[in-house]
């Protein structure tokens, strides 16, 4: 006889893969008719914004564009010029389970990015990406929560109550917005804007209903020519806030929204040109963790009739840690030459590496560290260098770790001997989550009465608990209840007395 049972449904999405693409692009550019000569390259700006992801069968993908200037000291006249150029870029990854129905998360980061002359009139650009692609399926599992009547064939069943820590939202919301950055001119011409770099940061973000309410900066930093030549930076924050509908989840959810650009536009003002208009083309991206409490059907036994019943590990997630590690960093970029002064540090993260030792996990990211500066003869230099940067989290082996990594904050960087000293922070934000497996029974039937070993059932059984087992277990292989068990032996809770005979009756 097939039993009812009382079912729910647990709607979630499962994280179908989460990995960093690392690539290298390169494109040959010709020198522009307006422009002059190469005789040296200087630096590269590049910006790497996200202009699309697809989710297909089995695949996750992203593309988009990096927007290089290439700086270089021109022929036959001093100071810098600048050469525009647009480099394409397309990532993918295998994501098993991924259907057109999944959402693709991604953020594209310009680690390095470099130019050489091959001649006066043409370069060779060479980027290196890391493209983090997360690939996200919704998924509604049936579970069952237990028999809708217990009385009905005699039934006893244990359930388990818990709850389970999962990613119950993934939300994006394109938007826009414009400003007006005033450029410093000091009473007199206006200096040229060589380059634009923008860096979004998402300060804070809120659960208020079904709403999600995020707040942060839009970090622009730009680098300027002075009418006599001579190099500086400016740097302005362009605060933004934004509201995105997300389901699911409760206000005690925990949010990790990341912003990306995926497209901007600058010019400088046509009257008197100290003012840069800047319009910019962001992608909020939001994953909404939270917990569902769930009553699951462990266990089921009949105490009149044989049983026949399906059964599943059922994995359930809790939340083991959720904290930001930042770490400090010092490093001496030697240059081998005499440094007069510092024009610009740039840095840009690379891929977080895992790796384990013993109960601990090692985090490590590669920082990539661009310094602009003048030589000791006054001429405009580079200097690139990447530095692994490590941050240990203590980490049981049955516990997975989500990390992103970032930078608060400027870099630091001042002549020393030798070079330049650099010093910025990169914070570890991670959330490590633990994986149980809980058996359940998916589904039952009921068979013949119940028959015993010698015919009929003695009305009293008398016998030792056997190591590691339980009251449950008990009245289970002998076809009575807990109460009857707890009864007859005059006990009031179900951890069983060591080394006592119990008294096992039979079902009245």
């Amino acid at each position: 006889m097939e039993l009812e049972f009382e079912r729910d449904t647990i709607i979630s999405y499962d994280t179908v893969a989460q990995v960093t693409l690392c690539q290298e692009e390169t494109l040959e550019s010709i020198v522009p008719d307006a422009c002059p000569d190469i005789l040296r390259i200087v630096d590269v700006y590049g910006q790497a914004t996200l202009r699309g992801k697809q989710a297909k069968e089995g695949i996750a993908q992203a593309n988009g564009m990096v927007q290089a200037v290439i700086l270089y000291q021109p022929e036959g006249a001093s100071g810098l010029r600048r050469m525009e150029v647009e480099l394409p870029f397309t990532g993918q990854t295998e994501a098993p389970g991924l259907t057109e129905r999944g959402i693709v998360l991604a953020s594209p980061r310009l680690r390095c990015a470099e130019a050489r002359a091959l001649n006066p009139r043409k370069v060779l650009l060479r980027v290196d990406l890391a493209v983090d692609i997360t690939a996200c399926q919704p998924v509604e599992q049936s579970i069952c929560c237990g028999v809708t009547d217990t009385q009905e064939g005699s039934l006893c069943q244990r359930q388990f109550q818990g709850e389970n820590y999962q990613l119950c939202s993934v939300q994006e919301k394109p938007f826009t917005f414009s400003d007006q950055i005033r450029l410093p001119s000091n009473g007199g011409e206006p200096p040229q804007v060589l380059a634009v770099r923008v860096q979004p940061v998402c300060n804070e973000s809120k659960l208020i209903g079904s709403k999600l309410i995020f707040k942060g900066t839009a970090e622009v930093e730009l680098l300027l020519q002075e009418p006599g030549g001579g190099l500086s930076t400016g740097h302005e924050s362009m605060p933004f806030s934004q509201i995105m509908e997300v389901a699911g989840a409760g206000e005690e959810g925990d949010c990790q929204v990341a912003v990306e650009v995926t497209a901007f536009q600058w010019e400088t003002d046509t009257g008197d040109g100290r003012s840069l208009e800047l319009t910019l083309e962001l992608l909020a991206q939001a994953q909404v963790w939270g917990r569902q409490n769930l009553t699951l059907l462990q266990d089921l036994y009949s105490t009149a009739f044989q049983m026949e019943t399906e059964r599943h590990l059922q994995p359930l997630c809790r939340l083991w840690e959720q904290s930001v590690r930042p770490q400090a960093v010092r490093e001496l970029l030697e240059t081998g030459e005499m440094v007069r002064s510092v024009v610009n540090a740039r840095l840009d993260l690379g891929k977080v590496e895992q790796n384990r030792e013993g109960d601990e996990l090692v985090l490590t990211t590669d920082a990539w560290l661009n310094v602009l500066y003048l030589d000791e003869n006054g001429l405009p230099q580079c200097v690139r260098r990447s530095i692994p940067v490590s941050c240990r989290l203590d980490c049981p082996e049955n516990v997975r770790c989500m990390c992103r990594c970032s930078y608060p904050g400027e870099v630091y960087a001042a002549v020393a001997a030798g070079g330049v000293e650099v010093r910025f922070t990169v914070e570890f934000t991670c959330l490590t989550v633990v994986s149980d497996g809980v058996p359940t029974v998916t589904n039952a039937r009921l068979g013949e009465a119940r028959t015993w070993e010698g015919g009929e059932r003695p009305s009293v059984v008398l016998r030792l608990a056997a190591p590691g087992e339980g009251l449950w277990d008990i009245a289970k292989a002998y076809g009575t209840t807990m109460e009857q068990i707890l009864q007859a032996n005059e006990l009031e809770e179900e951890s069983l007395p060591m080394g006592r005979m119990l008294l096992i009756p039979s079902t009245r």
